[in-house]
């Protein structure tokens, strides 16, 4: 006889945004914004996120994307903060994240985010609605 309960694993959740301006108010509204989205789109609850890895272009500087998980409460999960690699021709200001959690969701149940003009790098996954995606022409 099998366990009915679903086996929790950890999965990944990716999303990106565009941020307006490199200004510490700019990038963290952006990263604000994408973590919330992430959440919401995916039901996720507070003790089940393991980890984030926030990445930025080179172009973001001016303030850790990691500061809005800590400001939305976030104070127990463990944050990282990576410069992109420049590569010629692609997106500027631009921020992404990679969500580690606990989940009994498949990877195929998982809502993967990209806002603003982030939604060109993967056009594959939007089609969820973008219920909060005021500035989707924001570059």
């Amino acid at each position: 006889m099998t366990d009915p309960t679903p086996l929790m694993m950890v999965r990944g959740i990716r999303g990106a945004t565009t941020v307006t301006e490199n200004s510490s108010e700019a990038i963290l509204d952006a990263a604000r914004e994408l973590l919330s989205e992430v959440v919401r789109l995916n039901a996720i609850e507070h003790d089940h996120v393991a980890s984030i890895v926030f990445t930025a272009t080179q172009d973001l500087n001016a303030t850790f994307p990691a500061v809005a998980a800590r400001e939305l409460g976030w104070t127990d999960v463990a944050l990282e903060c990576l410069p992109e690699m420049y590569v010629p021709g692609s997106l500027q200001k631009c921020l992404r994240i990679l969500m580690h959690v606990n989940t009994t969701k498949s990877p195929r149940d998982l809502v993967h985010v990209y806002l603003r003009d982030a939604r060109a790098l993967r056009p594959d996954l939007v089609a969820q609605p973008a219920a909060a995606d005021p500035g989707s022409a924001g570059a």
